[in-house]
């Protein structure tokens, strides 16, 4: 499995799994995993943490370095940072869903697009939002998402 990373990555990962190495066997503690993935500079949510905690068995468990390297080859992937990506913009859109149903005013969102982060023109928002308004003036957040993540 450890072929997908460098002897330098594989050294760094080494080394950081050491450092909660608590007891010097070797082994973490299974609860630990969630922040050494964090301190490799990954950002894995707390529900894929927990499900890893219990595949290993539980919070009781001490697992190894090689149990642990192909979590990192997990959480190190394309796909998986890709689909954390749209979880997260998902999230953060959620906020203006006032009715839970799934949508959000697009004058918010258009509001949010032009005046926050990189800031987008009014040119660029209309070619983004282009057949994607129903006839009340909302749009389903997590379809806008899947579509910019896919351009």
């Amino acid at each position: 499995m450890s072929q997908a990373f460098s002897d330098d990555q594989l050294a760094e990962m080494r080394d950081t799994f050491s450092i909660f190495d608590k007891r010097g066997d070797g082994r973490i503690e299974a609860p630990a995993v969630g922040d050494v993935i964090r301190a490799l500079g990954y950002n894995p949510l707390q529900s894929d943490v927990k499900k890893l905690v219990d595949s290993f068995g539980g919070r009781d468990k001490r697992i190894s370095f090689e149990e642990f390297l192909p979590v990192v080859q997990k959480f190190s992937s394309k796909a998986h940072q890709d689909q954390h990506r749209y979880e997260e913009f998902v999230e953060g859109l959620r906020v203006f869903d006032k009715d839970g149903n799934g949508t959000m005013n697009s004058a918010e969102l258009r509001h949010v697009l032009t005046t926050l982060g990189e800031r987008l023109t009014d040119d660029e928002v209309e070619q983004l939002l282009a057949g994607l308004e129903d006839s009340q003036g909302h749009i389903a957040y997590e379809e806008f998402v899947k579509i910019v993540m896919s351009n």
